[in-house]
């Protein structure tokens, strides 16, 4: 791990989300890289490696994977059923992260394996604190096997 940038896949389409989640992570002291998506669609291409991401070069497997449930084109539940199915990605985090509250989305997301379901506080400065606790939590406390 030493040396190694954790990577974090954000698949989010609020671009306010995105940059407030991207400006948090780069924050902590803790060498680690975003690669952001807007839509399920094209994250789902990187993560099974398909059209551009083909090559495993252009397609670094994620340390941690931040998912929306609202998102186009493919929705976040989608994206979680396939991850939590492939082999080679069920074994990533993927933390839920949105302004959902309602238990039928939070009783599917953990019916198909999610790690953790966060609910976007309305508020800057409560989404911001939100962040700085994910960060340190799964980035700096939380323990993983090494792949």
């Amino acid at each position: 791990m030493e040396g190694e940038p954790i990577l974090i896949l954000l698949i989010e389409d609020n671009i306010d989300h995105a940059e407030l989640v991207i400006r948090t992570m780069e924050g902590h002291h803790i060498d680690n890289k975003i690669k952001h998506f807007l839509d399920g669609q094209t994250a789902l291409d990187y993560l099974l490696r398909r059209n551009e991401y083909a090559e495993p070069s252009a397609s670094p497997r994620p340390h941690m994977i931040l998912l929306d449930l609202r998102l186009p084109r493919v929705d976040g539940l989608e994206v979680l059923r396939i991850i939590k199915e492939e082999d080679g990605l069920k074994h990533i985090p993927v933390i839920i992260l949105t302004t959902s509250e309602a238990d039928k989305d939070m009783t599917r997301a953990y019916d198909q394996h999610v790690n953790s379901y966060l609910v976007k506080p309305v508020g800057f400065e409560d989404f911001s604190k939100l962040m700085n606790d994910l960060g340190f939590y799964w980035l700096g406390w939380n323990s993983h096997p090494h792949h």
